[in-house]
């Protein structure tokens, strides 16, 4: 797993899933990827997949560097988010895209 964090954007506020991050070749949907529902908003650069079924957040292509993922590490099968003790949060409220120039 690497780098696990939080974001404080107003829609990882509410989800609260820890994420890590992977290479856009480093992942890839072996199975039900025909449920994934697409959300974006503001900049519609991130590009977040929830499970249609479920609701769960998966996975998203990262604003800050769309040549990452972003995935929820609660949706890796033996993985525990609450026993990861280190985990820092992304100022994303302040995020430079969002700034007026």
């Amino acid at each position: 797993m690497i780098d696990p964090r939080r974001c404080d954007c107003s829609i990882c506020r509410r989800k609260g899933a820890i994420v890590a991050s992977a290479p856009l070749s480093g992942i890839k949907i072996i199975r039900g990827q025909d449920k994934l529902t697409l959300y974006q908003f503001n900049t519609k650069t991130a590009k977040h997949n929830f499970c249609s079924n479920c609701g769960i957040y998966t996975h998203h292509q990262r604003r800050s560097n769309p040549e990452q993922y972003r995935y929820n590490v609660g949706c890796l099968e033996g993985v525990n988010p609450f026993e990861i003790k280190q985990v820092t949060t992304n100022d994303a409220i302040n995020h430079p895209a969002d700034q007026c120039h």
